[in-house]
C-alpha cells in the first residue's frame, strides 16, 4: 500500500489559472479602442509563414491601437512557402480601408519576372494617403507597381544582384534594416519585419507604447533603421574578450565625452583591435555606435520630458545643442523641437487625427 501525504489541490487553483490565463489573453488581444488603425496583411502565394504573424503579433500588441487583418488577393486561401495553407479572414475589398498596409515576404524565384497581375490589381484596390509597408520581398510588388521608382528601398541582401536587374529605377541600399519614406516602407529579411513594425509603434504612437509592445514581445525595443544587416560578416575569432561588457559601461556614461582609447583600454584591447572586434560584433565603428546610442536616447528624452534642448545634449554626450541638431537631422531630418512636437502631438488624444508616415521622412 502506497501513502500519498500531498496536499490536496486547492479548488481555487484552478480559477487563479484561468485568472492568469484571461489576463494574458487579454493582454496579447486587447479590445480595440475606436478608431483604432486599420492594418491590412496582404498575402501572396509563397508568403512565409513567420513573417505573415509579424504584424498581427507586433501591432496587434499595442493596447488595441491597430486592427490587424488578413487578406488574399481574391479572398481564397493562400499556399505558403512551408507544408500549410492559410485562410485569411478578408479579400481584396479590405484594402481600399485600410489606414496601412503590410506585405509580408513571398517564395519567388530568379525565373519569375515579377508579381503576377492579381497581387498588382489589388494592390491598386489602395486608398490614396494609406501607408504601404513591404517585409523582405514584398518589396518586389511595390517595385513591380512602380511606387519605388526614384526611391531609397531595401530588401535581403541576399537578393541585391536580382533586385537591381528587375528594377534599376530603384535606389536599392542592401546594407540597412529598414527604410522609410513616410508613405512606404521597406524592410530587410525576417527579423526586419519585427523592427519596422515596432518603429510604426513608436511612430504613431511614441516610445512609451513601442517599449510596451517591445516588453510584451519579449524584444528588444528598438534597432535603428540604418543598422547594417548582417552581411556574411566571421564571427570574431574564439577566446579573448569581447566588446559587449564594454558597450554596457558606455551606456551607462553616455554624458561623457568618451574616446576610443577609454573604450579600449576598458576592454583591454589596443584601439586598433577594439575597433575591428568592435565591427565584427556590430556592423559599425565605436564613433558610429555611441552617435547611434546617444541619438536613441535623446530621442527618448524629447519623446517624454520637458527638458530643454541644450540640456538634452549636456544628457546624452553632445557637447552642445548644435551638435545635437546636426545628428538629429541628419538622422530624421528635423530639429529636436520638430521632433518633440511630432511625437507630442502623436499620444492617444493626437494620434487619430494624424495621418499615417505624415510626420516626416527618414530619407
Amino acid at each position: 500500500m502506497s501513502c500519498d501525504h500531498s496536499a490536496p489541490p486547492s479548488p481555487a487553483a484552478p480559477s487563479r489559472a484561468r485568472g492568469l490565463a484571461d489576463e494574458l489573453d487579454s493582454r496579447l488581444r486587447p479590445a480595440l479602442r475606436p478608431g483604432a488603425h486599420k492594418v491590412v496583411v496582404l498575402l501572396l502565394d509563397g508568403v512565409y509563414p513567420f513573417e505573415l504573424g509579424i504584424p498581427h503579433r507586433v501591432l496587434g500588441s499595442a493596447g488595441g491601437r491597430y486592427e490587424v487583418l488578413s487578406a488574399s488577393v481574391d479572398g481564397r486561401s493562400v499556399r505558403t512557402d512551408s507544408d500549410l495553407t492559410v485562410t485569411p479572414g478578408q479579400g481584396p475589398e479590405a484594402l481600399a480601408e485600410a489606414d496601412t498596409v503590410v506585405i509580408p515576404p513571398f517564395a519567388i524565384s530568379p525565373a519569375a519576372a515579377a508579381p503576377d497581375p492579381p497581387a498588382l490589381a489589388a494592390l491598386s484596390r489602395v486608398r490614396p494617403g494609406a501607408r504601404l509597408v513591404s517585409i523582405c520581398t514584398g518589396v518586389f510588388l511595390l517595385a513591380a507597381a512602380g511606387l519605388l521608382d526614384g526611391r531609397r528601398a531595401t530588401t535581403h541582401w541576399a537578393l541585391t544582384d536580382y533586385f537591381q536587374e528587375l528594377f534599376p529605377r530603384v535606389e536599392f541600399d542592401p546594407g540597412v534594416l529598414f527604410v522609410d519614406h513616410g508613405d512606404v516602407l521597406t524592410s530587410a529579411g525576417a527579423t526586419s519585419g519585427v523592427d519596422v513594425c515596432l518603429h510604426l509603434v513608436r511612430q504613431d504612437h511614441g516610445s512609451e507604447v513601442a517599449n510596451q509592445v517591445a516588453r510584451s514581445c519579449v524584444m528588444p525595443p528598438y534597432r535603428d533603421g540604418g543598422q547594417a544587416q548582417y552581411i556574411e560578416r566571421p564571427l570574431p575569432p574564439a577566446g579573448g574578450s569581447r566588446t559587449g561588457p564594454t558597450r554596457d559601461w558606455a551606456l551607462q556614461r553616455l554624458d561623457l565625452p568618451l574616446s576610443l582609447d577609454e573604450m579600449a583600454a576598458h576592454a583591454a584591447m589596443s584601439s586598433r583591435t577594439f575597433s575591428r572586434r568592435f565591427r565584427e560584433e556590430t556592423g559599425v565603428s565605436p564613433g558610429r555606435w555611441l552617435t547611434q546610442q546617444r541619438l536613441r536616447r535623446a530621442r527618448h528624452l524629447l519623446e517624454s520630458s520637458d527638458l530643454p534642448v541644450e540640456r538634452v545634449a549636456h544628457e546624452v554626450g553632445f557637447a552642445t545643442a548644435t551638435s545635437l541638431r546636426r545628428h538629429l537631422a541628419a538622422e530624421a531630418g528635423v530639429a529636436p523641437s520638430a521632433y518633440r512636437r511630432t511625437f507630442r502631438a502623436s499620444g492617444p488624444a493626437g494620434a487619430a487625427s494624424r495621418k499615417p508616415g505624415s510626420d516626416f521622412s527618414r530619407n
